[in-house]
């Protein structure tokens, strides 16, 4: 068997059809878009095309989609420049204790360049209470990041929720939504957020193009400073292939929606089931229903995590044991300490996400080799009596 793909949250493969839409603008309308002449005019058509590809994915107006370089920076971008732009109201930030580091390591230099940080925590199941964010604004609150989706366990958060409650308080809202967007229904007037970040890569697009929506009438402050790009909010030469691969993924996912949920989220059931059935002594992360379609994360009691996945790896089963960012780290994932794992669990963590390309044979192939590796692991650790 080939090898089985089941780290689709770290990133996917570029789907034919966008790579086809990008190499037009590789060589044969190479223009810039701010050039006067007709080469300049081809890109620009096409970077404004994508932009309403884009902004129709996710219920958006046009002009409200800033292109960007990626999902990291759509983050930085909204935080540390609506923070700044708000900053007469005040210098009070609310996060969550689960966010991605393109949010925290942000807000983290905010916090320490002046800024004040309430940080809210959340349930087991990794999600955060609209209530508690209620309670944590304040006069002086600047903005509420709160991510949609978890990029580790796949839990959902109530974005519409506490978009509501920040509406009516008229606090700027961002939401890192970079591994919703292309995987699920995502809608920027139903979720009430100011301001959105996405990425490409996460939805079968190119890497190294991103963007940021941001609602009509919100203030921001460049990050980045140069010519006029983007209104003059996002300096710097277009990616003209990139964006014209954004939008045609964006075409794709907006098509194909139903189908990928309902196609994913069958082959996710299938895997938890059966590791369930087989494998005793786990733990499942993250909300059983309000999860991403393609999110399996599990602790494997007793058993190290990096042994696990070298061994998977060497099945030809490709997976992850978190965040990609911080993988080689070899640190406990701080979203799984956040649900309340110990140390020790969150050594033995496994997560696998699969998409549309999956299938039901490589479903089977994971829960054959899965309960194999775990029972010769555990054969090795002291730790591990067996239940006869």
């Amino acid at each position: 068997m080939n090898p089985v793909y089941a780290d689709h949250i770290a990133t996917t493969p570029c789907r034919p059809e966008v790579f086809e839409a990008m190499k037009p603008y590789f060589m044969e309308h190479f223009g810039n878009p701010l050039s006067l002449h007709d080469f300049g005019q081809t890109a620009r058509d096409a970077i404004e095309a994508a932009r309403e590809q884009v902004a129709g994915l996710i219920g958006a107006k046009t002009e409200e989609i800033l292109y960007t370089s990626s999902g990291t920076e759509s983050c930085n971008f909204a935080i540390k420049g609506m923070t700044h732009a708000y900053q007469k109201k005040g210098r009070h930030i609310v996060t969550s204790s689960v966010e991605h580091h393109a949010v925290a390591n942000p807000v983290k230099f905010l916090e320490k360049n002046g800024c004040e940080v309430t940080t809210i925590p959340v349930d087991s199941a990794g999600r955060v209470d609209p209530d508690q964010v209620a309670r944590a604004l304040r006069d002086d609150t600047a903005l509420v990041s709160i991510m949609l989706a978890n990029n580790e366990i796949g839990t959902i958060q109530p974005v519409a929720e506490i978009g509501r409650i920040t509406r009516e308080r008229g606090i700027v809202f961002h939401t890192d939504a970079s591994c919703a967007v292309g995987n699920v229904p995502v809608d920027v007037e139903a979720l009430q957020v100011d301001a959105l970040s996405l990425s490409g890569h996460k939805f079968f697009g190119p890497k190294g193009v991103g963007a940021l929506y941001l609602r009509k009438g919100t203030r921001i402050t460049p990050l980045i400073h140069g010519g006029i790009q983007e209104g003059g909010r996002r300096a710097g030469a277009d990616n003209v292939p990139g964006i014209v691969g954004l939008g045609a993924a964006a075409v794709l996912a907006r098509e194909e929606m139903n189908d990928r949920v309902a196609r994913v989220t069958d082959l996710r059931n299938r895997l938890i089931s059966g590791i369930l059935e087989r494998v005793d002594e786990i733990t499942y992360n993250g909300h059983p229903e309000l999860r991403l379609p393609g999110n399996v994360n599990i602790a494997v009691n007793y058993v190290e995590g990096e042994s696990l996945l070298l061994l998977l790896m060497h099945k030809g089963i490709l997976a992850s044991s978190g965040s990609t960012c911080t993988s080689r780290a070899l640190k406990a994932s701080g979203v799984l300490t956040a649900i309340g794992l110990s140390e020790q669990a969150c050594q033995g963590s496994l997560q696998m996400t699969l998409g549309p390309g999956n299938t039901d044979a490589e479903v089977d192939y994971i829960l054959d080799v899965l309960p194999e590796i775990v029972s010769k692991l555990r054969a090795m650790s002291p730790l591990y009596h067996r239940k006869d």
